[in-house]
């Protein structure tokens, strides 16, 4: 396969920039290649729609260019830019769509991502050409400075990393990364060639030129001098780096083309799809209005290639959490790894993210927040794994809320101050999976008794990760929400927060209001009643601990009752008085009352209740309490342990196989369901979620071994995710292709021809005596793509060949009637036997090599003229077409070689079928292009019938070569 060669430039050209405008030679007398994903297909470059690369000066964009003045802006109390909305449409790259990546239709894959930003120590990227037009932004993915008007201009001149790929015929074949360069006057660390430092920082502030250059995906600096400039252009293929195993790839993320597009290779349903995945790209500071993409099937997928050594890592932040860090952690993951691993849970929750990244083997999710915010992420993957039965993926938290308890008892720590994010990166690579217990509250009204005070008829979350709690604790609680709500501004910090709980604990001391809670209130423990007991302890709270971290860190279980363990399936109940509240603040413990598996919580008046310290006043109710399942968590290691190589095992999945006959799959092609419906169930697989198509086609291979029918020899799979209908995986490909790439749960395999029971059998002809037509032999192919339309017993080539071309009805042809076996060879010396056409329709080079061996020549032919060739051609067996014209004694008379049928050659029969690496191996070896058959159709006319116009493009072009070829020699002769 040829293919062409990946440029070498990048954002600090080494020359000046082509000229957009020039003129080009488009003609060449040999055209490159390149495969089809679904098929082995070849493509000619020159007709495929150019793709950018992050690796490219991109110059003279045809982006429309805004007439329009720069949108104003402000600078608030805290000194940081503000965007004042207006009234026209966000595009990528405008100061409307500051912060945001675009998941739309219209997204760029090298689209800068802007924010307001106050550093004074780079200039303007565009350096002379800068307009000095608004105030000054920076992109989070790269770190380029630019003024809002010359956002434009960069875009065109200095694009972006690319964050994803939109080749989705070629996701699998273009996977290599290049470095993208971006010059700095400041530079951290040693260059990478001479393992010198970088200018001190107050001399970079002051230069008034570039000292090097990074890479913003691997992180790796150069010196901007000649010596180190040179080794930097060798050094050209990124291997991201320090955190390769945690990021996403861009070759991973495939944007689907829109309907209609030349692109795509798939033909679309009429059937609109009811479920898709469409992200909100909508954004800004005072909540002006997004903007809603919808399609009829998702706009972006994941197509991840498995290793044991990867653990991708995606990033959930709430910028409202523990003094609205969110904002600024967001720009530094965004610039450690791929922004598209990134997402703001204020733009559309954790939810579409988790349903993009849902089939990602070794997945793993940070949850940079509050409890809250993991409680939020872990009730998302519920829903997923009723959904889609999908393995759950471990969640890791970066704690930015208040209480922090969940993060404490993880081993992440009460609050993040400031470490670098590259450790904790390191660390969640590194980090155990372990179990953690959830528990369900279900809620059923008292109608026996009044509420005595306004209170609400629901919990205000229905499943416990932390904690549940009533009395003067949630009391506490509510009070805080309260207060928060009404005076935002006056939360902002985890050490106000902290304050505002223990002046309002300080005050309940005293009133002491909730000192009666034990007379209205009854609780069951596993059907044992505890009620007295806790009346006999006078409680003003009771907690069921989930967690062994409450109340900001305190560690209200003494170990004395049992060990607390977060996967033993029970719950500790725990109750506190108003005294106790202080002292477990100073490492006391609370009355261990029991632990417990379920229990009846009856209320008889309004009490303050909080789950997960979202609390409320609920009116008398009967809540029970159960467990629910168990949720991945990812545990921090504790310093000093040892680390060993991680590797995350594969996890074993049981997929159902159904087989889809030809027939159905031609008839009901864009019909998904319907396809689906008509599948025949084959048996089951068991298979790790890390195999490739090869591997699971030998799993099919051998379930069908008790199986009765059998699966025809020529089969291919079915990808039944990307597209809106299903579309066929050219053999030759299944290596590139793993299992979750074309299935979730169920396998589809469509079997290529109808059944012919004989197949596996040796030849047996048998002689047509008195019938019209010529006897065809069980290895002859089933008619090709544009011999199924058949009217009046004629097909549609032969209804549109001229009348001079066409036979005679009135003729009579009289067919002789072949002798059984094979054709006698010229020779009797030349052994022939049934065994070579068998092995090449089959594709079993080990076959034909021992037959080789064996004497028997690579000629044979059965009664209809047809070689091994043909059906190797036919059926698109490339091994097979490689050692018949390495080891034939005369290559050219093979490949020559008419059959009896319909006049066709080898290279008829490739173009026939849309075999395009068969058409090209043929083709390089030397095979005529112009030879017609008895049609008078040549290899090129019947890949124009098949409908393959990029074939007909290559062949055409072969035959233009050959003739100026042939022309150049007789002149020079």
């Amino acid at each position: 396969m040829l293919v062409a060669p990946l440029g070498v430039s990048n954002l600090v050209p080494d020359s000046p920039p082509p000229d957009p405008d020039a003129p080009h030679d488009s003609k060449r007398g040999s055209v490159s290649l390149k495969k089809s994903a679904s098929d082995t297909q070849v493509v000619p470059l020159e007709q495929q729609p150019s793709i950018r690369r992050s690796s490219n000066p991109i110059i003279g964009s045809t982006r429309k260019k805004s007439s329009e003045a720069p949108t104003p802006t402000r600078r608030n109390s805290d000194g940081d830019v503000s965007i004042i909305e207006s009234s026209t449409d966000i595009e990528p790259g405008s100061p409307l769509a500051f912060g945001t990546i675009d998941w739309s239709e219209s997204a760029s894959s090298m689209a800068h991502i802007f924010v307001p930003t106050s550093s004074s120590i780079d200039n303007c990227y565009l350096q002379s050409e800068c307009l000095h037009n608004g105030h000054r932004v920076k992109c989070v993915a790269c770190r380029m400075i630019s003024h809002e008007g010359c956002i434009s201009t960069l875009n065109d001149r200095f694009p972006c990393k690319e964050t994803f790929r939109e080749c989705v015929r070629k996701y699998r074949e273009q996977t290599l990364i290049l470095h993208h360069w971006v010059s700095r006057r400041q530079l951290k660390g040693k260059c990478q060639n001479c393992g010198k430092t970088f200018h001190s920082k107050l001399g970079s502030k002051f230069s008034a030129s570039n000292i090097g250059v990074i890479c913003s995906w691997c992180k790796v600096s150069y010196h901007n001098n000649e010596h180190c400039f040179d080794a930097r252009k060798e050094n050209k293929v990124c291997d991201l780096g320090t955190h390769k195993k945690i990021i996403i790839p861009p070759s991973w993320i495939i944007k689907l083309p829109r309907k209609g597009s030349f692109k795509s290779s798939l033909k679309n349903s009429p059937k609109k799809c009811t479920e898709s995945l469409t992200f909100v790209a909508n954004v800004n500071r005072r909540g002006v209005r997004g903007i809603k993409t919808t399609r009829d099937h998702p706009t972006f997928m994941l197509k991840s290639i498995p290793s044991p050594s990867c653990c991708p890592v995606i990033v959930f932040l709430n910028p409202k959490s523990g003094g609205n860090q969110g904002a600024k952690l967001m720009q530094k993951f965004q610039w450690l790894l791929n922004p598209r691993q990134v997402f703001d849970l204020s733009q559309g929750g954790p939810q579409p993210a988790i349903e993009l990244y849902k089939r990602v083997p070794g997945i793993r999710l940070l949850a940079c927040g509050g409890d809250g915010t993991v409680g939020w992420i872990l009730s998302a993957l519920d829903k997923l794994e009723v959904d889609h039965h999908s393995p759950q993926a471990p969640v890791g938290v970066l704690p930015l809320g208040t209480g922090n308890d969940l993060s404490r008892s993880l081993g992440w720590g009460g609050g993040y101050t400031d470490e670098p994010i590259h450790k904790i990166l390191q660390s969640l690579q590194y980090a155990d999976v372990i179990n953690m217990d959830r528990w369900r509250l279900k809620l059923t009204l008292n109608t026996g008794y009044k509420p005595n005070e306004k209170g609400v008829d629901k919990l205000p979350l229905e499943v416990v990760n932390n904690y549940f709690s009533l009395g003067v604790d949630a009391q506490i609680a509510l009070q805080f929400h309260e207060a928060r709500e009404a005076n935002p501004h006056k939360f902002n910090s985890r050490i106000r927060n902290k304050m505002f709980y223990t002046q309002a604990g300080g005050k309940d001391l005293i009133l002491r209001k909730w000192k009666t809670l034990t007379e209205h209130i009854t609780i069951e423990c596993d059907g044992k009643d505890i009620t007295p007991k806790l009346r006999e302890l006078k409680v003003h709270s009771v907690v069921f601990s989930n967690i062994p971290s409450y109340s900001s860190g305190t560690r209200p279980w003494n170990r004395q009752f049992g060990e607390q363990r977060l996967d033993d399936g029970l719950i500790e109940v725990i109750g506190l008085t108003t005294y106790q509240l202080p002292l477990i603040q100073a490492g006391g413990h609370g009355h261990c009352i029991t632990q417990c598996q379920t229990a009846k919580i009856v209320t008889r008046k309004t009490i303050p209740m909080q789950v997960d310290g979202e609390a409320v006043r609920v009116n008398p109710a009967t809540i029970e309490l159960s467990l629910l399942n168990q949720a991945k968590m990812l545990a921090k290691r504790k310093s000093g342990s040892k680390i060993s190589s991680h590797e995350t095992k594969p996890s074993n999945l049981r997929v159902g196989v159904s087989r889809i006959s030809m027939h159905d799959y031609e008839q009901n092609h864009c019909d998904k369901e319907q396809l689906k419906y008509l599948a025949k169930p084959f048996g089951e697989i068991k298979v790790d979620d890390y195999a490739d198509l090869e591997h699971v086609r030998h799993l099919v291979v051998k379930i069908q071994e008790n199986n009765q029918p059998r699966l025809l020899p020529d089969w291919c799979f079915l990808d039944a995710v990307t597209a809106e209908r299903f579309f066929r995986i050219d053999r030759d490909q299944e290596n590139l292709h793993f299992l979750h790439d074309i299935c979730e749960d169920h396998l589809f395999i469509v079997e290529m021809e109808e059944n012919i029971e004989e197949l596996q059998n040796n030849l047996t002809i048998s002689p047509l005596i008195g019938d019209d037509t010529p006897p065809r032999s069980p290895l002859t192919p089933s008619p090709s793509p544009f011999d199924n339309d058949v009217e009046n017993g004629r097909n549609e080539i032969e209804l549109q060949r001229p009348p001079s071309a066409k036979r005679s009805e009135n003729v009579d042809i009289n067919y002789k009637i072949p002798s059984f076996g094979l054709t006698p060879p010229d020779e009797d010396r030349i052994k022939t036997t049934d065994g070579i056409l068998k092995a090449a329709r089959l594709g079993d080079i080990k076959m034909l090599t021992e037959l080789y061996k064996e004497g028997y020549s690579l000629m044979s032919t059965d009664e209809t003229g047809k070689t091994g060739l043909h059906y190797g051609a036919r059926f698109g067996h490339k091994d097979i077409i490689k050692f018949l014209l390495e080891k034939a004694d005369d290559k050219q008379k093979i490949m020559d070689k008419k059959d009896n049928e319909k006049g066709q050659t080898a290279l008829h029969k490739a173009a026939a079928y849309k075999r395009r690496t068969i058409c090209q191996i043929l083709v390089n070896a030397g095979a005529s292009l112009t030879v017609l058959d008895e049609c008078g159709y040549s290899a090129r006319q019947l890949a124009m019938a098949a409908e393959d116009h990029e074939l007909t493009c290559y062949l055409e072009s072969q035959e233009q070569f050959a003739i100026t070829s042939k022309d150049d020699f007789e002149t020079a002769v």
